[in-house]
């Protein structure tokens, strides 16, 4: 849960921008004038892409600057570096839109720790593809359920529901928690950087139906899952997060089944926190993630 003193405004800002000297220097001086105090700061150089990756806390006294004109002294800098960047108020909840097929255990662990102030989000809506009464023992909150069918005739008009309600909530990120629904390519550009999805990963991986079943038969010793970024590429998209855990001969499908789903929960919850608070950075086909 994040605290913040009543006499401060807390930011983050992020960035990404071609390396060169001098970067760091820039930003540090301009918070420096502004009269703001850095209480975190993480960079990274890619030498790969020669790309820079930072992640800068910092606090105000309230109400000596608005926000806008704190964009504009960033945006100042921003064409200087050519950055690609963004700046937010870390007390503001990201609006969030979770999307659900029949596997609730994400959902649920998602909604549980929002409720006790872990998760920085605003549920302002769920999507699911099944009716509410398959939810029958689960507390919504007063949460917006919109019950979405889809089939394969149907796929671009529920498509084009979805896109409606994730505009009008005015939701920021979509969380696939155990959607079982393939987005469209056109659904995935329109989400670009703003999707996440949750998916078992094995070595080797299964795909289709009863993957852990198929893990069981062919003696894996270890199972995980992975959050990634929601693409055209089939749960290609840049990673996130990924856990794993070993498993024995003495454990039995329904044992990978359960560990499979406390593996899905924390891998996902972790994703999400770290796309709230702005700690993963988008490079290419990968992330920069700054973990705490």
């Amino acid at each position: 849960m994040i605290r913040q003193s009543s006499s401060l405004t807390t930011y983050i800002v992020t960035f990404s921008c071609p390396n060169r000297p001098g970067i760091v220097a820039a930003i540090s001086q301009r918070l420096f004038e502004l009269g703001a105090n850095i209480t975190e700061a993480q960079q990274f150089d890619d030498t790969d892409s020669t790309q820079f990756f930072m992640r800068i806390v910092f606090e105000l006294p309230k109400g000596a600057l608005s926000e806008d004109a704190l964009k504009a002294e960033f945006a100042e800098l921003a064409e200087i570096f050519s950055m690609n960047w963004s700046i937010s108020d870390r007390s503001k909840r990201l609006k969030v839109l979770l999307f659900v097929s029949r596997f609730d255990h994400c959902l649920v662990d998602l909604l549980y720790r929002w409720r006790i102030g872990e998760l920085q989000i605003d549920p302002v809506g769920i999507i699911s593809n099944h009716p509410r009464e398959t939810y029958v023992d689960l507390d919504f909150h007063g949460i917006p359920f919109h019950h979405l069918p889809i089939t394969k005739d149907t796929k671009a008009e529920q498509e084009e529901r979805i896109w409606t309600v994730f505009q009008e909530s005015g939701a920021e990120l979509a969380v696939l928690a155990r959607y079982m629904q393939i987005l469209s390519n056109e659904m995935a550009t329109r989400l670009s950087g703003r999707c996440i999805n949750i998916h078992h990963s094995f070595l080797p991986g299964f795909k289709g139906a009863r993957p852990y079943h198929q893990a069981f038969s062919r003696g894996v010793k270890l199972i995980g899952a992975t959050a990634h970024y929601v693409t055209s590429d089939l749960d290609e998209g840049p990673i996130i997060e990924q856990d794993v855990e070993r498993i024995s001969h003495a454990d039995d499908p329904d044992d990978l089944i359960r560990k499979g789903r406390d593996i899905e929960r924390r891998v996902l919850a972790r994703a999400v926190r770290y796309h709230v608070e702005r700690r993963a950075i988008l490079n290419g086909n990968k992330t920069i993630v700054f973990t705490p």
